[in-house]
């Protein structure tokens, strides 16, 4: 659909929700027009009559002193707007003054979506803000574990336009973050004085929600390129972002937990409030929306009752054990036995996912298939299909955890935050999570379409090189579950990233080492990256450690995996991980003692511009470049438990320090590596 009819689409809803405001929308349009665009000029015409009209209807004003202010710029003011605003102005400085933008210190953003004052001394935003930088811990919440430790949060009341002024409270804890599939919905305790400044007070949670054309969102939009209609959103926001601004508008439908709105809204708005300008009365949770489509909130009313269950203690977090704990399940895909004597109960959750095949394609793969590349892949991307290939993988072993000795063994990855999200298959009747290759082993999330970790064992004295041979679906699991095309192909478009290296699951006897090279090439086995991604000390990493494994036996262990966060870009409908982890085990050739190293690398320099991201501006130490840190590290952020692992890294002892003062270093030669404490 293009520009013009989105844009009169939804002009034309706006207008049959709103009689008085669009006969002044369209009454100015058309005078004005005139002296904008040409007479000959019909189809940017067009547009320039849409975006008028658009921009009249639902304007984005900014905010200066806890004042909406009434600035169209040449196009006029809008004489319905004003005569509303300025009937609830004491309502809108009420509400002004209770919402604030979520400054970050020690997290890769600067800041992240909106908070506003819901109760004395509570501030509510979304879950998916909160997760950011928030975390269930135990039977509470803490704050997150950034880049240099315990990140830090605060609201900043002000960051209003042409204004340098602040007004800032500090975040004393997560107070409650709702889990999915519950209302995007988060609540967080904040200091009531901050120098000689007193919170404002809180914005009264309406009790009857109800649709009406009077209604306004206060946060604060960030840039965002993703929407289609870049010139039309750059005209409304007049090029600046990132600062409280008020969007009038109407709340068009009310639902059992959410209402809808067309406020104009960007990503930062997310936890922005709907204020119904009649009453002056929060309407809703502003948590998501589509540009020139609709917006969605969740409703006051759900907002109030879930604030009253916390404060009286009628919801609890999900029973999770501490990070640093024991692993609360066995390895995935395995159960655990009962105790005699002892019993326990337990409340599981159940969720049943039915995946229907490919049409026309046996349920037992067997089918031969041939994909052709599509035109962005090159002769080295090549598509295989399903012929030639074993249908059940059942002589494939996958991952070894006592590959490096039966004293030395080192578990299978356990997935702590996202369990609900693994992928499941029928493995010979039974369900599985683990899907064996020759050598190695991946676990997919359902949701991403993209593996959680690769886990590969590697023998380096027996090592083989291998022929490169065509990408490989997966047949055990749907296409559907697996990307691709998508995203894939010649710039700008990604390469398919290899989690474990195609030459490390390569190596044995010559068919094994063969069918460990081939199986490397599914694509349930990669993720987006950009051609400039892998770095030199990146690709070494794991030939670095061979060579410091213990020399009669050269073997080591290696996990990779993407970071995912709710907040990756989507880019030609996949989201796109920014950062990735690997974790490399072996028996060190001095101490004889298992060791464990954990590295990040990101690739946002090279994938996106400051302005995709949607949230504040993305901050870290090692953009571009591998950076040696701690395993605790990165089991918090990507959310997995790795057994006892962490206790042999070298840097464990320097957890505190790396969480402090001392800075992440990134790596620029493979001789910084601590191998030793």
């Amino acid at each position: 659909m293009d520009a013009v009819t989105r844009l009169r689409r939804f002009n034309e809803a706006v207008r049959g929700r709103d009689r008085a405001l669009a006969a002044e929308s369209l009454d100015r349009a058309r005078e004005e027009l005139t002296e904008l665009v040409a007479p000959d000029a019909a189809p940017q015409e067009a547009e320039a009559l849409e975006s008028i009209v658009m921009r009249k209807q639902r304007p984005v004003l900014a905010i200066r002193n806890d004042v909406a202010l009434l600035d169209f710029r040449d196009l006029g003011d809008s004489v319905i707007w004003k005569e509303r605003l300025e009937a609830a102005k004491e309502f809108l400085v009420v509400a002004n003054r209770a919402v604030g933008r979520i400054e970050l210190v020690g997290s890769q953003y600067d800041w992240v979506g909106t908070g506003w004052l819901v109760a004395d001394g509570i501030m509510v935003t979304n879950r998916h803000v909160a997760d950011v930088f928030a975390e269930r811990h135990g039977l509470g919440f803490v704050f997150s574990i950034g880049d240099c430790g315990a990140i830090r949060a605060s609201v900043d009341f002000l960051q209003e336009v042409d204004s340098q002024h602040t007004r800032t409270f500090s975040l004393l804890r997560p107070l409650f973050i709702q889990q999915t599939p519950g209302p995007d919905v988060a609540f967080f305790e904040i200091e009531a004085h901050s120098g000689d400044r007193t919170l404002a007070a809180p914005i009264v949670l309406a009790d009857t929600i109800r649709g009406t054309t009077n209604a306004a969102v206060i946060g604060y939009p960030a840039y965002d390129s993703r929407i289609p209609e870049i010139a039309l959103m750059e005209s409304i926001y007049g090029r600046t972002y990132n600062k409280k601004r008020l969007a009038p508008g109407a709340v068009t439908r009310v639902e059992d937990v959410r209402l809808l709105h067309d406020c104009t809204t960007l990503g930062g708005n997310s936890g922005s409030v709907v204020v119904d300008l009649d009453s002056g009365k929060a309407l809703g949770l502003h948590f998501s929306g589509a540009f020139l489509t609709t917006n969605y909130a969740v409703r006051a009313d759900v907002v109030a009752k879930l604030l009253a269950d916390v404060r009286g203690g009628r919801v609890r977090p999900e029973v999770r054990r501490p990070l640093s704990g024991p692993p609360a399940r066995t390895a995935i895909g395995t159960t655990q036995g009962a105790t005699a004597g002892r019993s326990a109960s337990v409340t599981i959750p159940l969720t049943i996912t039915i995946s229907i095949g490919d049409i026309g394609t046996r349920a037992d793969g067997a089918r031969t298939v041939t994909v052709a590349p599509s035109p962005t892949d090159d002769p080295g991307d090549a598509i295989e299909g399903d012929e030639g290939r074993a249908a059940d993988y059942s002589d494939r072993e996958g991952y070894q955890s006592d590959f490096l000795g039966r004293e030395m063994v080192v578990p299978i990855p356990d997935i702590v935050t996202s369990a609900h999200d693994v992928l499941e298959y029928d493995n010979g009747g039974q369900r599985d999570t683990i899907l064996r290759y020759e050598h190695y082993s991946v676990v997919m999330s359902r949701s991403r379409r993209l593996c959680f970790f690769s886990a590969v064992n590697i023998d380096g004295g027996l090592s083989r090189k291998g022929a490169r041979v065509n990408w490989k679906w997966d047949p055990r699991i749907p296409r559907a579950q697996q990307v691709m095309n998508e995203c894939y192909g010649n710039p700008p478009r990604f390469s398919r990233g290899h989690m474990t290296r195609r030459e490390d699951p390569g190596w044995g006897e010559a068919q094994a080492a063969q069918r460990g090279n081939e199986d490397a090439m599914h694509v349930t086995n990669t993720a987006p990256q950009m051609q400039a991604f892998n770095a030199p000390i990146w690709l070494a990493l794991e030939d670095y450690a061979l060579s410091h494994a213990r020399e009669d036996a050269m073997r080591i262990s290696v996990f990779t995996g993407p970071y995912f966060r709710r907040n990756d870009p989507v880019m030609y409908g996949v989201k796109i991980p920014i950062a990735f982890w690997k974790i490399i085990a072996f028996i060190h050739d001095d101490t004889q003692e298992l060791c464990a190293t954990g590295y990040e690398m990101s690739q946002r320099k090279s994938l996106l511009p400051e302005e995709e991201f949607v949230f504040g501006d993305f901050r870290s130490p090692q953009l571009n470049a591998a950076t040696q840190v701690p395993l605790a590290s990165i089991e918090r952020k990507a959310g997995l438990h790795f057994g006892g692992l962490a206790a042999v890294d070298p840097l464990a002892d320097d957890e505190e320090a790396v969480g402090g003062d001392a800075p992440v270093v990134p790596l620029q030669a493979l001789e910084q590596i601590r191998f030793v404490r």
